[in-house]
């Protein structure tokens, strides 16, 4: 499973976030192969590594937590 275009656009948009850093972290998960936890410690280094501010690390754990959420709501 993955997020929709139109759920990216929404955390990508904003205020105060790198918007491609958001977009190309979000389309890349897939809950068919990553786990929540493994895409949290991934987006914490490469914060860390790109020097992302918290505005964009928050979108980004939103639409992890988000994407995670729907998944389980389907397995129920």
């Amino acid at each position: 499973m993955r997020l929709s275009t139109e759920d990216i656009e929404t955390y990508a948009s904003r205020k105060g976030v790198r918007r491609t850093a958001v977009e190309n972290f979000l389309m890349s998960i897939d809950t068919d192969r990553d786990t929540r936890t493994g895409c949290l410690v991934n987006c914490y280094l490469d914060a860390k590594l790109y020097q992302w501010n918290s505005q964009t690390v928050r979108a980004i754990e939103d639409g992890i937590y988000e994407l995670y959420e729907r998944e389980s709501e389907l397995k129920d």
